[in-house]
């Protein structure tokens, strides 16, 4: 991986701007870029191409490979933070979600668990359909 730091002039306004890399202006091959620094360190200038750039690139770069967040820890979390009984009440009263069909309490929950993991959590008072 090429280390050494590039010159990097970045021009902007409401309507347009210019982006240059060691004095020469890459606008025309860039749709977009994102620039994030963090204190103590050089910037991280990450540039995406405009899909009217043919595929071929000659020149320098600091090529970064991302590695895709495990979900396991998120979705851990997020499950544990369930109220099982709050769950079980709230999939019996959704009856749009049983079609009575085998295994469709379970169905339901984890329809249910999809919908509120996607933000359509709504807090509402479920009739007690299970006694407690």
């Amino acid at each position: 991986m090429d280390d050494q730091l590039r010159q990097v002039r970045i021009t902007a306004d409401q309507a347009t701007g210019t982006v240059a890399l060691d004095g020469r202006d890459i606008s025309s091959h860039v749709s977009g870029y994102s620039l994030r620094q963090n204190a103590s360190q050089p910037a991280e200038l990450v540039l995406f191409l405009s899909p009217m750039t043919k595929d071929d690139f000659e020149g320098l770069a600091h090529v970064i490979v991302g590695v895709p967040p495990d979900p396991g820890p998120a979705a851990a979390a997020f499950l544990s933070a369930i109220d099982a009984g709050e769950l079980e009440r709230h999939a019996l009263a959704r009856h749009d979600l049983m079609d009575g069909g085998p295994n469709e309490l379970t169905r339901a929950m984890l329809r249910l668990l999809s919908e509120w993991a996607l933000g359509g959590w709504q807090p509402q008072e479920v009739a007690d359909a299970v006694p407690q």
